[in-house]
């Protein structure tokens, strides 16, 4: 292998996440966070006087949803401009807007993203888990959104995976969103493993820090947005720019 100092003989167990890691759709997910929250603050600029700053699809990004559930990306990014909405509407109030609208409107513009573009998968994550397979390593594939299973298929890539703990599996089981790291921890139960003896990979600063607090022996980050420095701070033991700098070198 490399001289990452990855200890791959110690590892049974590796979890990935899925937007950003696996699939190419962290940018999708920012374009449609992006059209979604600059249009509100356009309405609002115009209705109650603030001046329109647009959400930047970087910095706003990382630094507020990603990784996260879509109504605490609302939250998180709204309480970063000062602002504040209602989770739903009340009686009479069909048209307000809230936590729970805005975020209804990002997974429509998300899926209609998705529908018109397709979905790739990283060919260095791609190899990178045909790798684990081979030698008899399991691996689960882990998102905080609901749409992650018609993400997977989308990418041709569902198949990979020995284990999926996404969006409905959280809210059906209650588990609770990063920086906890209760869904990597799932995952790594159902794969009947032990987190000190697995690896989580993961491109958002909030979930190298859930790999961190869930005692994993290996917390992976890969960097394909600039915040190298922000994960390695955070915790992770590795950071890559692709997950194929991590296979062995060919010849």
């Amino acid at each position: 292998m490399r001289d990452t100092g990855v200890p791959w003989d110690r590892l049974r167990s590796v979890v990935l996440d899925t937007d950003g890691v696996i699939t190419d759709t962290a940018s999708v997910h920012a374009q449609a966070w992006k059209e979604v929250f600059d249009a509100y603050l356009l309405d609002r600029s115009v209705s109650e006087g603030p001046p329109f700053r647009p959400f930047d699809s970087r910095w706003d990004y990382l630094l507020h949803v990603d990784g996260r559930p879509r109504e605490e990306g609302v939250r998180g990014f709204l309480a970063s401009r000062g602002l504040h909405l209602p989770e739903e509407a009340g009686p009479g109030e069909r048209d307000a807007v809230t936590v729970a609208e805005l975020a209804a409107r990002k997974d429509r513009r998300f899926l209609d993203l998705v529908r018109r573009r397709g979905v790739r998968a990283f060919e260095g994550t791609v190899a990178f888990v045909r790798a684990l397979r081979s030698w008899g390593v399991p691996v689960a594939a882990v998102s905080a959104s609901r749409n992650c299973a018609r993400v997977l298929r989308a990418a041709r890539v569902d198949g990979l995976f020995d284990v999926r703990v996404d969006g409905v599996e959280a809210a059906r089981l209650g588990l609770s969103p990063k920086p906890d790291p209760a869904l990597f921890l799932e995952a790594v139960r159902r794969m009947g493993r032990d987190p000190r003896e697995s690896a989580v990979v993961e491109d958002a600063v909030v979930g190298v820090e859930a790999g961190v607090r869930g005692g994993f022996g290996l917390v992976i980050g890969v960097d394909r947005g600039g915040v190298r420095e922000e994960m390695v701070a955070g915790g992770a033991h590795v950071v890559v720019s692709d997950l194929a700098e991590l296979l062995p070198l060919s010849g």
